[in-house]
């Protein structure tokens, strides 16, 4: 029985990008694994099946698993994904390939959140971070879009862009006038914002994943809107899109992905702006593929970081944010520089 011609043209194209988020995928499991097991000190997998399986509280290397290593992965994972898809979302917005999770003042909006947290109310745990960097966020990034929705021509990209970056050096220089004022908010304040995953347990999991999971759906449900308002504004309002409320639904989706991430691991830089770069060039412009790329991509990447952090200078460790700093800054000077070039 003869079989029919092979897929051409689309379709085609379809299958490849449907192989490649399947490729993505198990990447991701072995880091996810290679993160288990993987640290100052290395676990055989039999000791991590048991540890997940047969659990013995007596035995140090399966509570090792379980109240580190675990909620440790878990973290890179859920953060990842938020910083992923925050950051395709911000450029979609803003239509500013630069843009990441912190334009619209989001990153500072939580640090003084956290700050006012440890400092008014008192907090000394992780899991109390989460509300106070929520709200911290939630309330930048409502300043910096009733701001830009002044005047005649109402919200744009570059009123967005404008007026995170006026928030964030007010909000930035409000945080360090606490912590000079206060060492011992310093003194708390200061193992948070380096962003880590370590030292996480499973209640600041617990907390920050149904925000993440909600901004993952919105964010997610907004691939048509994005690939309309990429035309710019006239032709996506004629297309049928409202643009402000798709704007207004996308700030929505990057204070719930960025400040539940942002309050996991504190700030970690470059993700967001990095992963969505990359993966453009494997899927091209369109947000459909776009989106779920990088919700895998960038756990992918975290979790490498981390895992790289802890191997590098080994019984120590580095930084996760530190990691992404060192990565992600030569590729953003390169892609500042490209753009430029092809301004001239």
């Amino acid at each position: 029985m003869a079989s029919g011609p092979p897929p051409t043209g689309p379709s085609r194209g379809k299958r490849r990008l449907a192989l490649g988020l399947v490729a993505i995928l198990v990447v991701l499991a072995v880091l996810t694994v290679a993160s288990v097991m993987l640290g100052a000190r290395s676990l055989p997998a039999r000791t991590v099946w048991d540890a997940l399986f047969h659990f013995d509280p007596d035995n140090s290397r399966h509570l090792a698993v379980r109240s580190l290593r675990l909620p440790r992965t878990a973290v890179g994972l859920l953060a990842g994904a938020a910083l992923g898809l925050a950051g395709v979302v911000m450029q979609g917005l803003t239509r500013n390939p630069l843009a990441d999770p912190g334009l619209l003042g989001v990153n500072s909006g939580a640090a003084l959140g956290v700050v006012l947290g440890i400092n008014v109310f008192g907090v000394t745990a992780l899991s109390g971070y989460v509300w106070f960097a929520l709200a911290g966020a939630a309330v930048a990034a409502a300043v910096v879009y009733a701001v830009s929705s002044l005047g005649g021509a109402g919200v744009t990209p570059l009123k967005l862009a404008l007026g995170g970056v006026a928030l964030t050096a007010v909000l930035s220089s409000a945080t360090n006038a606490v912590l000079l004022l206060d060492v011992g908010t310093f003194d708390q304040f200061r193992f948070w914002q380096v962003g880590s995953l370590a030292g996480r347990d499973e209640d600041v999991v617990a907390q920050a994943a149904p925000f993440v999971a909600v901004g993952a759906l919105v964010a997610l449900a907004l691939a048509r809107s994005l690939d309309a308002l990429a035309l710019g504004d006239d032709l996506a309002t004629a297309l049928g899109r409202r643009v402000g409320r798709v704007r207004l639904t996308g700030a929505v989706a990057v204070v719930l992905l960025c400040g539940a991430a942002t309050a996991m691991a504190g700030p970690i830089g470059f993700v967001g702006l990095t992963v969505p770069h990359a993966v453009r060039l494997l899927t091209g412009p369109g947000h459909r593929w776009l989106l779920p790329y990088s919700m895998l991509a960038a756990p992918a990447l975290l979790l490498l970081a981390d895992i790289a952090g802890r191997l590098v200078i080994r019984p120590g460790e580095l930084q996760v944010g530190i990691v992404t700093a060192a990565i992600g800054a030569p590729f953003f000077m390169a892609l500042a520089r490209r753009r430029r070039m092809g301004a001239l």
